[in-house]
């Protein structure tokens, strides 16, 4: 019997601000989310009963996302930083990183958010 694949997910809040200059609404303005980023990675369980220890990939995220967005101005750190954009940077900054993720979701606001998984090859 193959053991069941186990998925950790730890989530991260972050403080930035956007402008959308495409946006035909409010979002053209310079304006602020409170955003919320969940990373979830996922394996087999190691010798110590773990996917990945929640410090390890809690460090990681925060030093290749959290911190290089937190408190910024995203339209300095990537163009048009939608949050779909951002997410798919994200995704890639952390498998840079060597995390084996499963999904990620960034919240922009409360009721809003995109959710990326593994491509499947369709």
């Amino acid at each position: 019997m193959t053991p069941p694949r186990t998925r950790v997910t730890c989530t991260f809040g972050f403080e930035a601000a956007h402008r959308l200059a495409w946006h035909p609404g409010k979002c053209r303005n310079l304006h602020g989310h409170s955003y919320r980023l969940d990373v979830s990675v996922e394996g087999p369980l190691d010798a110590n009963g773990v996917v990945l220890d929640f410090d390890t990939l809690q460090d990681v995220v925060r030093s290749q996302v959290i911190d290089q967005w937190d408190h910024r101005d995203l339209n300095d750190v990537m163009d048009n930083p939608t949050a779909e954009l951002l997410a798919q940077r994200a995704w890639e900054l952390l498998t840079e990183a060597g995390l084996p993720l499963a999904a990620l979701r960034l919240w922009e606001t409360t009721d809003s958010w995109v959710d990326l998984s593994p491509a499947t090859g369709d």
